[in-house]
């Protein structure tokens, strides 16, 4: 099986640098890269589902090989629906693997033509989290070192007073 094109889904809210850090290096491994957005979250989200499209598709206005896209409901059930097989997982650390290798192995009892590839973040990115980003910015502190240029100025919209 071949495939041009890997899935990486994500809640992404916000998009980090280490997201950025994995969707930059996928491009140099897939001719394309689908950032899914997933529009149910468990987490109390700073931005809506559509709010985090944009700012990913700002992210990556000038990459013809990155689509964004959103899902809702199983991830098996949208790669189906895309026809890809390819799903892409960034890991930071050690127990990130752990929730990621049971994830996969769930996704393959479901699809069993699924295979999930790991792709680890680079050291200086894998303390970031959109959990500590959204901390950090909520208590006014500044996230410019952590997240690309446009994330900042939507994070800036959304607490600005």
């Amino acid at each position: 099986m071949t495939q041009d094109t890997a899935v990486y889904p994500g809640f992404f809210d916000p998009f980090t640098l280490g997201h950025l850090n994995i969707v930059e290096r996928a491009t140099q491994v897939f001719h394309q890269v689908i950032v899914v957005v997933a529009e149910d979250s468990p987490k109390k989200s700073m931005f809506l589902p559509e709010e985090r499209m944009r700012i990913i598709k700002e992210i990556f206005k000038n990459s013809k090989k990155v689509k964004v896209d959103c899902f809702n409901g199983l991830l098996v059930n949208y790669l189906r629906k895309t026809n890809t097989k390819i799903l892409l997982r960034g890991i930071r650390t050690v127990s990130d693997f752990e929730y990621e290798y049971q994830m996969a192995l769930a996704n393959k009892t479901m699809a069993d033509d699924v295979e999930t590839l790991f792709m680890m973040t680079e050291g200086k990115y894998s303390f970031l989290s959109s959990t500590i980003i959204k901390e950090i910015a909520r208590l006014g502190g500044d996230i410019t070192p952590m997240v690309p240029p446009e994330v900042v100025k939507w994070v800036n919209k959304r607490y600005e007073t």
